[in-house]
Parts: structure tokens; C-alpha cells; sequence
């Protein structure tokens, strides 16, 4: 695999920008797990810098089972209308809706804790934490609803 090819797909899995995985990859001499794990550690010190901000916008994510009878829902809040708009943050909010329709977490702070449901690998912190590297602002998960019958 060329080093384009690489930083292409890396690209598509993270959504990080090109500059900051060619930066990542230098580091690590190419190698797509390594890389893979300092982009991973680099989003955890991007929240962390990011976590003093105050979050007043953001939406409300849905998800509603096929079957019609689980259904859940989730406060996910950000720093401004503009992120809140973004694609990306609104596919966030449905996957971590998605999220807490299956693992049915009591609280917004156990399910940052779970594993996510779409990648076990990593948690829902992480998730957040990766959204919050690729948008560039502070995202907090403030509340989360399952309802099933």
C-alpha cells in the first residue's frame, strides 16, 4: 500500500485532516496502527484542552427501533448552532440515540463509560472525544432517555 493510498483510508476511518495524520504517520514511520493510536491519544488531549468551554447549543438525537417498541434519546450539547448543524454532529447524535437504544444506559454518565455499540473497541467517551478532534469544539453528552414498552 502506497503512503497515499494509507493516508487515505486513515482520512476515511478518523475524518482527521490530511495535515494531522501526514504528521501523525511521520511519527510513527508509517505504521497504520500506531498511527492509529497517537491520532487516538491526540483527540483525547484535543477534548481536554476543548472541556472548559461552555456547551449552549446543540440538539436533541432520536432513534427509534424497527419493531416500533425501544425507542431513545439523547441531549448532546456544543459550543455553537454552526456545529450543531453539521452533519457530522447531527450522525453523532443518532449513533450515540442508537447507542443507548441497545446498551440502555440509566445515565449520561454511565454510557460514557460503555463500550460503543457500533466499535467495542472503543467508548462512548472516545467516540465524543473524536468528534470533538475532527469539529474542533468542546461536545458533552447531557442527558439520555430509553423508553421501551
Amino acid at each position: 500500500m502506497s503512503d497515499l493510498d494509507l493516508l487515505k483510508e486513515l482520512r476515511d476511518e478518523t475524518g482527521l485532516s490530511f495535515d494531522k495524520i501526514k504528521k501523525a504517520l511521520d511519527e510513527t514511520g508509517g505504521d497504520k496502527a500506531k498511527t492509529l493510536e497517537l491520532l487516538h491519544a491526540q483527540a483525547g488531549a484535543a477534548a481536554a484542552k476543548k472541556s472548559d468551554r461552555a456547551v449552549n447549543e446543540g440538539l436533541i438525537g432520536s432513534y427509534i427501533h424497527t419493531n416500533g417498541k425501544l425507542g431513545a434519546m439523547v441531549a448532546l450539547a456544543c459550543e455553537t448552532d454552526f456545529v450543531a448543524r453539521n452533519d457530522d454532529f447531527k450522525a453523532l447524535a443518532r449513533d450515540l440515540a442508537m447507542h443507548a437504544s441497545a446498551m440502555r444506559p440509566t445515565s449520561a454518565d454511565e454510557m460514557l463509560e460503555q463500550p460503543f455499540v457500533k466499535d467495542p473497541a472503543v467508548t462512548v467517551k472516545d467516540v465524543i472525544h473524536q468528534a470533538i478532534a475532527k469539529l474542533g469544539e468542546n461536545i458533552k453528552l447531557t442527558d439520555v432517555v430509553v423508553l421501551a414498552l
